[in-house]
This record gives structure tokens, sequence and C-alpha cells, in this order.
């Protein structure tokens, strides 16, 4: 079916993950392919290194895999982007690592991801790795799941294969916060159900990868109940030569969460100052209503004191403000950490100094049990923590609003993000009364 050309394109992130040689560089390399998504040199640049990695054959892994080191060792070490489109949808892809070595790599690819794709290798099926990928999907909250059994034709395009894989992972998921799961059986080698429907496997009726990931809807995955806007920066022309931006005052951002109309009051955190918004301008000009996750400038009809790192919210759906933080957090620093280290943590945009005070436990990322009694977190672990901040933090729990309910942690000097957290619901912290200030 056709597209019209004024069809609203809207777009879509997905990372690839899965153990190693489970062909996650290949997939992507036949999703760009087949999609006719190359350009002319990028095709002729597969074929000049033909000879290096793939014996006289176009290696489509090497779309992703650019470093040499990856080529060489035919796996997959940083995250690699790539970009495509169709006329029903646009796409970011993030190619995450499949070594357990670098499931820090995996956390930074799907954290802002709509929908994650995990690859099964369908001689071996549903493995410890498998498992991982899909406990770290779970755990960052990613809306929509795809388990795409691959190199189906190592099995005989076996039918009853597939089944036993797909019944090995749905016996796992009850373990999981998974609401959107599919199970494609494909070959990205050969491109079975990768973009076109597989003839080889006449049994299987459902869409194809790339038929899904058109079609998946995306449009409840943002909070639209709960206006938030992190104020961004504080537009003030000051034009003297023009008199209707002389007294300009816009309040600038991407709406993290929820639906804002004009003529709607508004609270201002943490300084609990009210107002009403008297006019909301966008890219195309002035609009009566937006939501998330549109970049807006927002005019009040008062003037009230508003910052950068401030953060404007429905007076009526309240988040959470505190310097009493309860998260879970992934260690992406070889040093592991220790309690009581002094950090920056950048929530939205904001950046107040932070330290880890308590360690309550690591999650064992194969089954979601907790670990008591450790005293620090190595490389690549997750654990639950309790953090003082020196400022307070407006937030939601991730679950709510995974916009406003993230966090880095960044060391001090270097600038290197050290951690990436995830907020527990703010009834689980202290939440402080606050007050109606209306101007």
């Amino acid at each position: 079916m056709s597209v019209p050309l004024h069809h609203p394109v809207d777009l879509l992130r997905f990372n690839t993950c899965g153990s190693v040689d489970d062909g996650k560089s290949t997939l992507i390399g036949r999703l760009l392919y087949d999609s006719k998504s190359l350009m002319d040199d990028q095709v002729e640049a597969l074929e000049r290194s033909a000879d290096l990695t793939g014996g006289g054959q176009i290696n489509l892994a090497n779309l992703t895999d650019g470093l040499r080191a990856e080529r060489e060792q035919g796996i997959t070490i940083d995250v690699a982007y790539r970009y495509f489109a169709t006329p029903r949808r646009k796409f970011i892809i993030a190619d995450t690592p499949g070594h357990v070595q670098y499931t820090r790599n995996m956390v930074t690819g799907a954290s802002s991801a709509n929908l994650s794709v995990v690859l099964v290798d369908a001689r071996l099926g549903i493995i410890e790795q498998s498992r991982r990928h899909a406990c770290i999907a779970s755990l960052l909250r990613i809306p929509h799941l795809v388990v795409a059994v691959n190199k189906m034709d190592l099995v005989n395009y076996s039918e009853e294969r597939f089944i036993e894989i797909r019944d090995q992972f749905e016996e796992f998921l009850p373990r999981l916060s998974l609401r959107d799961v599919k199970c494609i059986p494909v070959s990205a080698l050969d491109g079975d159900n990768v973009v076109d429907p597989s003839k080889n496997m006449p049994w299987y009726s459902g869409p194809t990868l790339l038929s899904h990931l058109e079609d998946v809807h995306i449009g409840s995955d943002y909070n639209l109940k709960a206006f938030r806007l992190p104020v961004q920066w504080v537009n003030r022309p000051n034009n003297p030569s023009n008199p209707a931006l002389h007294d300009f005052r816009g309040l600038s951002g991407q709406i993290a969460g929820g639906i804002i109309r004009v003529g709607q009051p508004v609270m201002v955190l943490p300084s609990g100052f009210s107002s009403v918004v008297k006019e909301i301008l966008t890219p195309e000009g002035s609009v009566s209503e937006a939501f998330a996750p549109q970049s807006v400038t927002i005019v009040l009809e008062h003037d009230i004191d508003v910052s950068r790192g401030d953060m404007i919210v429905d007076p009526e759906l309240l988040p959470g403000c505190s310097k009493e933080l309860h998260a879970k957090i992934c260690w992406l620093h070889p040093r592991p950490l220790e309690c009581g280290k002094k950090f920056l943590l950048k929530h939205t945009t904001q950046t107040v100094q932070a330290a880890v005070t308590t360690i309550e436990h690591r999650i064992n990322i194969t089954n979601l049990n907790p670990e008591n009694g450790v005293s620090e977190l190595a490389m690549n672990d997750i654990g639950e923590v309790r953090i003082a901040t020196s400022g307070p933090v407006v937030f939601d729990g991730y679950a709510a609003n995974r916009l406003t309910g993230s966090f880095i942690l960044i060391e001090p000097g270097t600038n290197t993000t050290v951690g990436a957290g995830m907020l527990f619901h703010p009834t689980e912290v202290a939440r402080p009364e606050y007050k109606d200030f209306v101007i």
C-alpha cells in the first residue's frame, strides 16, 4: 500500500543485541541493503572490502562494524548508529555489542530506544546472553521487543525449531516487564523475512522485520498524561528595534511528557510558582497545543523567575522533588563505584553535585534477583543505590516517564560518563509539600 507524500513520517529508534556471532551486524546490513537505503559509494565500498573479510562475497556486517578491530575479530565492540527511512517511517539503528564484556555499550545504545531486537541463533536457542539482553531491555523499560530467530537457513527453516525457541522465551517472559513481544524467524545472510517475505518458510504468516518496524505503534510510548517541560533555555531577545520582541520572555525545551494547551495552569518547580500558558511557539509558528516529544517555547502570563534546569509541570499531577534519590544504576567505568565519591548528576536539563550514599544490592542480570552484601559495583554491574544531591531534583519514576526518570553520573574533571541511572517512583522517597505561589 502506497503512503501519500503528505503523510506524517515519525521516527523509530531501535537497537539490535544478542550473543556474539548471532548476526546482528549482518541483519542491519541486510535491512539497509534490501530496503535500498545504501548510497552507490557504500555499495562500492562493500565490494572493495569483500576480499578482506567476506571471502570474495559482500560482507553486509561491514556496514556497521566500522572499527578495524571489529572487522578483524568479527564482533561488534562499539555502538554503531545507522540511519535510514522508508515512505512510512524514519529509523535510527543502534548496533550494540553482544559480548558480556561490553554490556555497558548495550545499555548506552538501548537507553533511548523505542524497540529492541534480540537476535537468537536458531541452532543454539535461548542462551544466557539472550536472557541477559532481554533483562536489560526490561530494566530499561523498552516498550517493544522483537525476538529475531536468526540463521533459520542452518536449521532447514524448521517450523518446529522456531516454535521450540519461541516457547523457551515465553517461559522466561513472566519475569520481565515487557508488554509487547514479537517473534520473527529470519535469515539475515539470505534475507528471509528481513525486508521481503521468505519463500522458504511458507508456514510463517506474520510480518517481516521491516514491516513490523514500520507498523509498530509508538504513539503511546510517551507519557501523555502528566505534563513535563524541562527548561533548556530562557529566550530573551531584548531587541530594542523590535517592540514585539523587546519584552519577550520565552521558556524553551523539549516536552518530556503530557500535553500543554494555551490557557492551561502550570507550576514551575522547584520554586513552586504558578502561572498560566499565554502562548505556545514551535518552529512552524504559534499553536494552541503541543505534546511530547515536541520542542517548544512557552510564554507565561506572569513574569516569574524561571531558569535552565527548572521544570514546568501540571499542578494537578505533580512529580517528586527531593535531594535523596533511590535508583537502579548501571556502572560504566573500569574503576568500581564506591560509596561517598562525589560526581555530577545530570537529570534532564539540570546538573547537580551528588554522591552515592548506599549500595543496597547488585542485580543478577540473568534472573533479576538481588545479590546483597556488596560494597562496590564493577563495570557492567547493575545495582540499587541511594544518592544524595546538593540541590532538589524534580523527577518521575522511570517506569512512568523514561525522560524524567533517568540520569547519568559524570566524573568531575574528566567529564567521563561513569553511570546511567533509573529513578524509582517518587512515592517511594520523601516528597515535600509544594507551596502554590501566584504572582
